[in-house]
């Protein structure tokens, strides 16, 4: 339960399942588990590499993907004919959504489609950035500090205030998640009508609106406490190194509606 890109893989949702390393010895340690005879709770995994996931893997692969996606982010901020930003964004906003569920639901993450998507949303995000910098100078900047720090106090909250994920708090977060998700869906299509409800102020200062992005950030502030219990799990369970392109897949997303909900608040305090 909680980031779908995450929880769909038993190594990192903490379901129980460990792996461990092939070793050369008898026969009767290698029929049916690898490693030592003590480990005879670790099921086999013939598409283990040779060495397990570790801390470094997750954050070499996460900084790869955040790089190509602010590489494509700053390509279309600054390359895009203006006319075009509306068009790109919703374009590559679409073509983001279904890669996300593309990779979301391989059983192996491929590295190929999480830079892929790393390069659209890299597009979504520079046209939408491009659109708010036109609208309230300074404000890109003010917002990528903002997310990088928002991440950084939570890890390190995370870390040094020893915070316990437990199944109820993962339970909470995906059901308020879903239930924003929803919210922000019926707000959009009721908008594509000509119905304002007041969620996404588009020319003017929202009370409202500015309550629904505190909302959506603290929701994005929790799902990442979540991606970072995920990681943990998955290197307690000794899951395989390529399991990293997951970990990276789903804390970039998170990421990116984390940097979205922060634009919006920081554009409400600039009206």
């Amino acid at each position: 339960m909680g980031n779908p890109v995450l929880s769909r893989s038993d190594a990192f949702a903490g379901n129980g399942v460990q792996y461990a390393q092939p070793q050369q010895g008898p026969a009767s340690y290698q029929q049916g588990y690898y490693g030592d005879p003590a480990a005879t709770q670790a099921p086999v995994n013939p598409m283990s590499p040779s060495a397990p996931l570790t801390l470094d893997d997750v954050v070499t692969k996460t900084t790869i993907t955040m790089v190509a996606l602010l590489i494509s982010a700053a390509a279309t901020f600054v390359l895009l004919p203006p006319q075009f930003l509306g068009a790109g964004m919703i374009v590559s906003g679409i073509v983001g959504f279904i890669t996300v569920l593309m990779v979301s639901f391989r059983r192996v993450v491929p590295p190929a489609g999480v830079l892929i998507y790393a390069l659209i949303e890299g597009v979504f995000i520079g046209a939408l950035s491009r659109i708010f910098e036109y609208m309230y100078p300074g404000i890109v900047v003010q917002a990528v500090l903002g997310t990088f720090a928002a991440a950084g106090v939570t890890l390190a909250a995370y870390k040094f205030f020893n915070i316990k994920v437990t199944t109820k708090m993962r339970r909470l977060v995906l059901i308020t998640t879903l239930a924003y998700a929803g919210v922000m869906l019926v707000n959009l299509v009721m908008s594509l009508f000509g119905v304002n409800l007041g969620l996404w102020s588009g020319g003017q200062l929202s009370f409202l609106g500015l309550v629904v992005s505190l909302l959506g950030a603290g929701l994005a502030t929790f799902n990442l406490l979540v991606d970072f219990d995920y990681v943990e799990n998955a290197i307690r369970n000794r899951a395989p190194a390529s399991e990293a392109w997951r970990a990276a897949f789903g804390i970039t997303v998170t990421m990116v509606w984390l940097y979205t909900e922060i634009l919006r608040i920081l554009s409400y305090f600039r009206r």
